[in-house]
């Protein structure tokens, strides 16, 4: 597969934090982040997942499995150690098969925030999944249909607690720019990729220490069908709930999520 360039921001000195976005965002997504960790004495990374923010927008290759080799590829280009992935939403998609696909030799901890895992779609075969078929079948129809109505809609639930909007529409506009960086085709096959893979057999092979990182009102990847079955697959796990915490809480809960971050990191 042809070389593709993956804009990458590093910041800082220290032990290397990754952090992974969400769709379909970018790697600005962490802007509350980047400086915390900073002043916490992390080096910090962030990068845009190809299709997305400024990295290039191949034809194909969005399947965990190549972005999971993204990532290796960044890591193993900046020569990274002791690295601590943080993977926010479909983020943990890549953290979960990093692992699975690469081992952990380069790693020191992991967070799932407000991710994916174990298995978002539900079937006979995973009955507490909870993204229907039907759900997500219309969720691709409608950013098929009128992107701009659709990240508009999106964006709302994704900062919403109980239907109640928990960030500035400021933020919400800046989150909405975002949407709009994304390819159309990445950001299509990415909702297949995170909707459809089967993260479970990928949480077996997880031995270092863990994370999860959930907010209690998330109406885009419910707690219960996703965070809360991380933190029972992976023994140890430890589990930080953000109470009224919709799910992008990094940006409408920021304090606390970056509390528990660096508190977690600086173990």
């Amino acid at each position: 597969m042809a070389h593709v360039n993956i804009h990458t921001q590093i910041a800082g000195t220290g032990r290397p934090v990754v952090l992974i976005h969400g769709w379909p965002l970018s790697g600005a997504a962490w802007e509350h982040q980047v400086q915390p960790l900073v002043d916490a004495g992390f080096k910090v990374i962030t990068y845009d997942r190809r299709g997305f923010g400024q990295s290039d927008k191949p034809d194909n290759g969005y399947d965990y499995d190549t972005l999971a080799q993204d990532l290796h590829d960044l890591i193993l280009r900046e020569d990274l150690h002791d690295v601590t992935l943080v993977g926010f939403s479909m983020g943990g998609g890549e953290v979960a098969r990093y692992i699975a696909n690469h081992g952990e030799d380069r790693l020191h901890s992991v967070v799932f925030a407000a991710a994916v895992p174990p298995y978002l779609m539900q079937g006979d075969d995973n009955p507490e999944g909870p993204l229907t078929p039907e759900a997500a079948t219309k969720m691709m129809d409608d950013l098929k249909a009128d992107r701009s109505a659709f990240f508009n809609s999106f964006t709302r639930d994704f900062f919403s607690a109980h239907d109640i909007l928990r960030v500035s529409e400021a933020e919400r506009d800046k989150a909405i720019a975002l949407c709009h960086q994304s390819d159309q085709d990445a950001a299509l096959s990415c909702m297949t990729s995170f909707g459809t893979t089967d993260f479970r057999d990928d949480l077996q092979k997880i031995s270092v220490p863990v994370q999860v990182i959930h907010g209690d009102a998330d109406a885009i990847v419910p707690f219960e069908g996703s965070g809360a079955r991380t933190h029972a697959a992976i023994p140890g796990s430890e589990l930080t709930i953000i109470k009224g915490g919709p799910h992008g809480l990094n940006v409408s809960h920021a304090e606390e999520f970056n509390a528990a971050l660096i508190a977690f990191l600086k173990r």
